[in-house]
């Protein structure tokens, strides 16, 4: 009996552990702490993958019935009404007209010196050869070149000699007339954008690096749109992807269409297309913007004469504008006449003839190539490029 009683014993004490552990034990586990509040000056940290799946939804589902569409409660079935954008507002160019009228007041501003230069020897009470050499130093200094600066000399010489009593207005008007014979008043400026053959005119600008040949292409572009014409430009400067945005930009601004190429494209091809979606689309004018070239690069050259050969395939070339720096002044003859030996320079354009007080760049290179200067650059202004007037450029010279 006392055994039993002891094994009772023995069993509920062990009973009564065995509870106390396990008891203990779920004590020992905590709830987990409630979750922190969140830093408001730290960033919201990024959901893990499926963590949005895992959420659970308080409130019902939708359907798409229910949805409304995103800015406003288009119904169901019904197609939303596109936005309508703004049209593009082309620009309106100035008419050419009287432009470099206009322009004369920038242009004399840095032209003026060599006109008081030659009035101010002039009105000497006594004109020996030492005044003559001054007024040759004065036109050879200003890019007139040697044979002109001879020319003009000659001619001043023998009508001051005539002329006798030398007023400030006869003088004036001497110079005027002199200095028109060396621009060339009866030389054909017309820039030639109308094939006699029916199909666009083809305009193709060359120059070296730097002078100015891309904005030139845009600026003509719409000196062409003023005077009516339609445009098509063939963005043939393959080697810098900015030049073809630049011209793009140009025609846009206009309304001119723009054909172009991948970057390092065959420029010839390029050119090429041009032409031909300017036929298809019966433009008025085709205008090919090239790479610029260093006129001692032989290669370089070759490819040009490469562009022309090519287009010509679908017309002949009815201008071939040559764009030179004025600024560069005998340095710019170097270049036209290798550029001339490669492709037959029809025209001249000098760019930044407001900035450089050696205006006799223009009878120079005129003598060089046996070209006219058609259109001259002065300014950077969208519409500052105009047609070259030689009453309007000698006026400027010598001044009121």
């Amino acid at each position: 009996m006392d055994i039993v009683i002891l094994a009772v014993v023995i069993a509920v004490v062990v009973l009564g552990t065995i509870g106390g552990l396990v008891v203990g034990t779920r004590r020992k586990k905590q709830p987990p702490p409630p979750p922190a509040a969140p830093d408001i000056t730290a960033p919201p940290a990024e959901p893990h993958v499926g963590d949005e799946a895992e959420t659970p939804r308080d409130e019902p589902r939708r359907t798409i019935e229910e949805v409304d569409l995103p800015g406003g409660t288009t119904a169901v079935g019904e197609p939303p009404v596109a936005e309508e954008l703004a049209p593009t507002e082309l620009e309106v160019p100035e008419p050419t007209a009287g432009r470099l009228i206009r322009l004369r007041t920038r242009l004399s501003r840095s032209q003026n010196a060599l006109g008081k230069g030659l009035l101010t020897l002039l009105s000497r009470e006594h004109l020996d050869e030492d005044t003559w050499e001054e007024i040759e130093d004065i036109l050879l200094t200003a890019d007139v070149g040697v044979q002109p600066t001879q020319e003009l000399v000659d001619g001043l010489r023998a009508r001051v000699k005539v002329l006798g009593t030398r007023t400030p207005e006869e003088l004036r008007g001497l110079l005027r007339e002199e200095l028109l014979k060396l621009v060339g008043p009866d030389l054909d400026r017309t820039v030639r954008t109308e094939p006699e053959a029916s199909g666009p005119g083809i305009v193709m600008v060359v120059g070296v690096n730097g002078t100015g040949k891309t904005t030139t292409t845009g600026k003509l572009a719409r000196v062409l749109v003023a005077d009516g014409s339609s445009v098509v430009l063939g963005a043939a400067d393959t080697f810098r992807a900015a030049a073809a945005d630049q011209l793009q930009t140009w025609g846009e601004r206009v309304g001119a269409y723009t054909v172009r190429g991948p970057e390092g494209g065959d420029p010839a091809s390029v050119a090429f297309d041009a032409v031909k979606e300017g036929k298809e689309m019966g433009c008025d004018v085709v205008l090919i913007d090239t790479a610029g070239r260093l006129h001692t690069k032989t290669g370089l050259m070759d490819e040009l004469g490469k562009v022309k050969r090519v287009v010509e395939k679908h017309a002949p070339l009815d201008e071939v504008l040559l764009v030179l720096d004025a600024t560069t002044g005998q340095n710019g003859l170097v270049q036209a006449r290798v550029f001339a030996e490669v492709v037959d320079i029809t025209g001249i354009v000098l760019t930044k003839l407001d900035g450089t007080a050696k205006g006799g760049i223009v009878v120079a290179v005129q003598r060089e190539l046996g070209v006219p200067v058609k259109l001259i650059g002065l300014g950077e202004g969208a519409d500052d490029l105009a047609p070259f007037e030689p009453e309007a450029f000698v006026d400027a010279l010598i001044g009121e």
